[in-house]
């Protein structure tokens, strides 16, 4: 890596990571596109390469001055890919390995926020051997409504809010398609949250509107007629308990970069944190990016930051 003034226009040269083989291939590329036009238009030397079709192990990366990860799902937010990167001792942008491993796995994270007194719902881990017995006798601890999830997927796939113990089959089946592993939780009845964090600086809190019962799939990268506010119409102090909760939350898990905190505000007003994403969609309908403009920056300046920021931190861990 060339000797850089970390926080000058020095031209870098970057190598956008998207694709893979994850069930969310089809949006990692969209976000990989999103980063790789957005950093071009700020002048920077870039390349979009999909771990899928080329061997990041044996790459040559003598020609990247840092690596901007816009993989989701497993191998870019489980903290495969940062492991790797961190051997080959490629500067690269988000959490570290251990911060994404821990992120990733929704039951893992929610035991460090319990640890760390981050409000969370409650919930049990089930694995697609139990019995219809055990998991009925879980479910019924938690109670109903619950929400099946996969312990490690994102962009809620395989997520059912289930409402009476008829539907827990087919809303398993949905789960354990995309892991062995999965949470039943407590539903929380309520409005739907998101902020984002950006190199230790928070974003604009966003209320989510959705026709459809929660931010499924199609509401996140389907659906035009979901709402995202800025302008809300709850106390200050309310506001300030779903941020402050963010932030807990960013920091129990120890992030950095660009992650994004999911949260619901249940009707009497208490905030509970869902889950941290790590590495959130950077599509045009994404939170990320609209969260950035309404704080009035401008998406390649965003994501240059984004990348001059893991240089720096790069270069400061090496000096250590």
């Amino acid at each position: 890596m060339a000797d850089f003034d970390f926080l000058s226009g020095d031209v870098l040269r970057i190598v956008v990571l998207a694709g893979g083989d994850s069930a969310e291939r089809e949006i990692s590329l969209q976000s990989g596109a999103t980063a790789t036009e957005a950093l071009k238009s700020r002048g920077h030397e870039v390349v979009q390469v999909d771990p899928a079709s080329e061997d990041l192990a044996t790459r040559d990366w003598s020609d990247c001055d840092v690596a901007f990860i816009a993989l989701h799902g497993t191998y870019g937010e489980d903290g495969g890919v940062q492991r790797l990167l961190e051997e080959l001792e490629v500067p690269y942008t988000g959490s570290d390995s251990s911060a994404s491993r821990l992120a990733f796995s929704k039951s893992a994270a929610k035991e460090r926020f319990l640890l760390s007194g981050v409000d969370t719902p409650a919930y049990v881990l089930i694995h697609e051997t139990d019995d219809a017995t055990s998991i009925h006798q879980k479910a019924n601890s938690i109670g109903y409504p619950l929400v099946v999830k996969p312990d490690a997927q994102g962009s809620s796939l395989g997520v059912t809010i289930v409402r009476s113990p008829e539907d827990l089959p087919q809303a398993l089946a949905r789960c354990f398609h995309y892991d062995c592993f999965g949470l039943m939780e407590q539903a929380i009845e309520g409005t739907e949250w998101t902020m984002g964090i950006a190199n230790g600086e928070p974003l604009p809190l966003i209320q989510i509107e959705s026709e459809r019962e929660f931010y499924d799939y199609d509401a996140k990268y389907v659906d035009d007629e979901t709402r995202f506010l800025f302008e809300f119409d709850l106390e200050s102090p309310t506001i300030g308990q779903i941020e402050q909760l963010a932030l807990a939350s960013f920091d129990s898990l120890g992030v950095s970069g660009i992650a994004r905190a999911d949260i619901r505000l249940d009707r009497f007003g208490k905030p509970w944190i869902l889950e941290v994403n790590t590495i959130p969609g950077f599509t045009s309908h994404s939170l990320i990016p609209m969260a950035a403009e309404q704080q009035g920056i401008e998406l390649g300046e965003f994501f240059e930051r984004t990348v001059r920021a893991a240089l720096q931190n790069s270069f400061l861990r090496r000096q250590n």
